[in-house]
């Protein structure tokens, strides 16, 4: 592992990369200090000020939990340059012009310790020239640090040393971003544009060219390349919006400002109606116009041939569609090849382009055909690179295509494609993947950080992973190890679709704790995103069909007896949390001895979305945890605890971090929270070892929890009334909360009383039946099923 610490961290630009940068720093418990230029009015830090409040009303939001905006301190160049000697590492993010970025240099390196890293986080200029403006005795520590927006949740970093980067730091950096930051490094070429947007760039140019070429409109266009063919929903222009059509265009003008010598030099140029719109101002979501915009609840997109905006109403043709839907690329390919539509015709031309250009220029651009796809992945979303994609589809046959179109003049240029390709049968095998280059296999990294990724994410053709050995397995769940980590730590891992928790998965996990309980020494909870969906509501739906109450009671009571068998496990039974963990899957977490968790974890009861209540025991631990803290506070109050679970599961809230589940209560402060998922497994498998050497001792169940009772339920109600009579809540969402409020403060009790949590259980599991009995939560559970989206009835 690095040695490297970061103790503190300086953002030079408070723009909007500058200060999402900064804000992830402060999510991974990092002080940042921001500056920008010394405001003209007002306080001399305004400019920061403003940054760091919007921050907090982002969407997706760069803060893991609001608070954290507090360890991000404001300056600026005019009076505090002396903060920037208590930084470790200090990272440039102003604007793309060479001349602002060199006399900021100037300015700030009389203040940067020797011993600092300093890095630019340009997307595209020469790092090399950006190291002329350093102190010759301070580019050793200088290198390129290009982060992806939105930088929070992006995973990519491409890294850029210059000639005279010190190769150790590099290394030390490249770890320290891995782990603390939670992020996926490319090793990039001082070359313009770098990997990701080089690739990403010229696929919108060839996306604009042909939907020139071809007159399909934007959102027709938009239709083709989202999920469809493996791209973001944002597909292409939709992307271009929301990135800035300004920015878009300075980065194309980038292309042409600096390779004059690339065949396709040519068609680095905006399109006439690109620079039509940035003229009007119309720069995309910012400015909430651009290719296309809102007009009330009407999405409407740019008409060319109208200079115009009309309705957005682009389709995949049923035909295209058809052959989308194979599930053999070879096939898939021969098919768009071979068809005349022209949605056809541009989806071939498209991913021939790219293939086309990734192939030339692999030499020049990157070390080796996985960090290219890696970068398009991590950087702009796609599902496979453009490697992959053209050996998943036949790479001779591929390769033989794009030669025909080159000969026929359909391709964008006609640069031939190098001998290489036609001397390889793909990029990536099992010993590594191709460097033009260096004409040969290049293994993966071999820092030690990435000893902590058991399962990294792979490319087409790398070898399949160990995937450990079985103890024991039915059909919900796999109980399993690692021998090479540790033999006695069991790895229990849900293995239905979405990991949904049905009979056969409660079945599991109680047999499972079993086993580890007679011959393991703890158990991990791991599976890939997401955790769990909740119940398997398609079996409680057939029950209901069926009217089997009995039988839905009896499960419910075994979900209760799972969830119980995981928290009073006689050995320590660690949650690795990554993505979605909701109702049954968030109990389960809920009820485990400690939890490992990606910061990118979302995790809440929403039962009441379907019209119930949770009844896996998570009712009974806000009561718990509320019953723990009145005991500690003046007064004992318990009904001052309940109130915030009680909205929580009222309005169905999702915390969207890890930091936020520690808010609301799903998880611990004493918890792990890790910001590379990919570090989990490796993580929790340490965390039960360590629980087992301290002689872990399981919970003991209480008999005498203090519960809010009566006068909690009817102060609850009070609440509710107010919501129903101003219109914010139907008569059957008053029901389902009035059933929360029932369960959270131990039914028709006496308040203060003291009760078993047994008696919590059984409250929970009551109400919970009850409302299944109820039509309108039938009519909820059917409407998620059909639609997947809530019903407000």
């Amino acid at each position: 592992m690095s040695k490297l610490i970061i103790r503190k961290v300086a953002v030079l630009g408070a723009g909007v990369m500058g200060a999402q940068i900064a804000a992830h720093c402060a999510n991974a418990d990092v002080p940042v200090v921001l500056f920008d230029l010394p405001a003209k009015d007002g306080k001399p830090n305004g400019i920061v000020d403003k940054a760091i409040a919007s921050l907090k009303k982002l969407d997706p939001k760069p803060l893991g939990s609001k608070d954290r905006a507090q360890y991000i301190e404001a300056a600026n160049y005019g009076s505090d340059l002396e903060k920037l000697r208590e930084c470790d590492l200090i990272i440039e993010a102003i604007a793309e012009k060479m001349e602002w970025k060199l006399d900021l240099y100037a300015k700030v390196a009389p203040y940067v310790r020797p011993d600092a890293i300093f890095a630019s986080n340009t997307s595209g200029l020469p790092i090399n020239a950006l190291s002329e403006g350093m102190p010759a005795e301070l580019r050793p520590r200088f290198c390129g640090i290009h982060f992806f927006n939105p930088p929070r949740y992006m995973p990519l970093v491409e890294l850029i040393p210059t000639a005279t980067t010190d190769a150790q730091m590099l290394d030390d950096l490249e770890a320290w971003l891995t782990t603390r930051l939670g992020k996926s490094i490319v090793r990039a070429k001082d070359t313009p544009n770098f990997v990701a947007n080089r690739v990403g760039v010229f696929s919108i140019l060839a996306v604009m060219h042909h939907t020139q070429q071809l007159g399909l409109g934007f959102d027709e266009v938009d239709a083709l390349t989202g999920p469809s063919i493996g791209r973001p929903k944002s597909a292409t222009y939709r992307t271009a919006d929301v990135v800035g059509l300004d920015t878009l265009a300075h980065v194309i003008g980038t292309m042409d400002a600096t390779l004059p010598n690339d065949p396709w030099h040519d068609l680095f140029k905006a399109p006439l109606w690109l620079s039509a719109l940035i003229e009007k101002g119309a720069l995309g979501q910012k400015t909430r116009a651009g290719i296309f915009r809102k007009e009330g609840k009407k999405i409407m997109v740019l008409d060319v041939a109208q200079q115009d905006y009309r309705p957005s109403a682009g389709e995949v043709a049923p035909e295209v569609a058809a052959i989308l839907k194979n599930r053999n690329p070879a096939e898939k390919f021969a098919q768009l090849r071979a068809s005349s539509h022209p949605q056809a015709q541009f989806l071939w031309a498209i991913f021939r382009d790219v293939f086309h250009y990734c192939a030339y220029h692999l030499a020049d651009i990157a070390d080796n055909a996985r960090d290219l796809d890696f970068a398009m992945r991590w950087g702009f979303g796609w599902s496979m690179g453009p490697f992959e994609t053209w050996q998943a589809a036949g790479w001779a046959d591929i390769a033989q295509a794009i030669q025909a179109d080159i000969d026929a003049g359909k391709t964008m240029v006609n640069a031939p494609l190098p001998a290489w390709v036609f001397a390889r049968k793909g990029v990536h095998e099992a010993a590594g993947s191709y460097s033009a280059a260096d004409d040969a296999l290049k293994a993966r990294s071999a820092l030690t950080v990435y000893d902590r990724q058991l399962y990294p994410e792979q490319v087409l053709g790398e070898a399949p992973k160990d995937r450990g050995e079985t103890i024991w397995e039915n059909d919900g769940v796999r109980l399993w190890t690692r021998p090479d980590q540790d033999a006695r730590i069991g790895i229990l891992s849900i293995t239905s679709k979405a990991h949904a928790i049905g009979n056969e998965v409660l079945d599991g996990v109680i047999e499972a704790v079993a086993r580890a309980e007679r011959d393991l020494d703890g158990l991990v909870v791991w599976h890939d995103a997401p955790f769990a969906v909740g119940a398997n509501l398609m079996q409680v739906a057939e029950a209901l069909k069926a009217g089997e109450f009995d039988l839905l009671e009896r499960t419910v009571d075994k979900f209760q007896r799972a969830s119980m068998t995981l928290k009073h496990a006689q050995v320590p039974v660690v949650a690795a949390v990554q993505g979605m963990a909701l109702g049954g899957g968030c109990e389960f977490v809920m009820h485990a001895s400690h939890r490992v968790m990606a910061l990118e974890s979302y995790v809440g009861l929403v039962e009441a979305g379907v019209g119930l209540i949770p009844a896996g025991g998570g009712c009974k631990e806000f009561a718990l945890q509320a019953h723990t803290l009145a005991q500690r506070a003046a007064g004992g109050d318990v009904y001052l605890y309940i109130q915030n679970s009680f909205q929580t599961i009222a309005m169905a809230t999702v915390a969207k971090s890890a930091l936020e589940a520690v808010q609301l209560g799903f998880a611990k402060a004493s918890d792990d929270i890790l910001f590379n998922p990919h570090e989990l497994l490796y993580a929790a498998i340490r965390r039960a070892r360590a629980m087992a050497e301290a002689g872990y001792r399981p919970p003991m169940m209480s008999n005498a929890v203090t519960v809010a009772g009566r006068n909690g339920i009817a102060t609850c109600e009070m609440m509710l009334m107010n919501m129903a009579e101003g219109g914010f809540i139907s008569a059957h969402d008053y029901t389902v909360a009035k059933a929360a409020a029932t369960a959270l403060c131990g039914g028709e009790v006496e308040t203060n009383a003291r009760v078993s949590e047994q008696w919590i259980l059984d409250v929970e599991r009551a109400q919970f039946v009850t409302l299944l009995k109820n039509e309108k939560t039938q009519q909820r559970i059917q409407h998620m099923l059909e639609t997947g989206k809530p019903l407000r009835n």
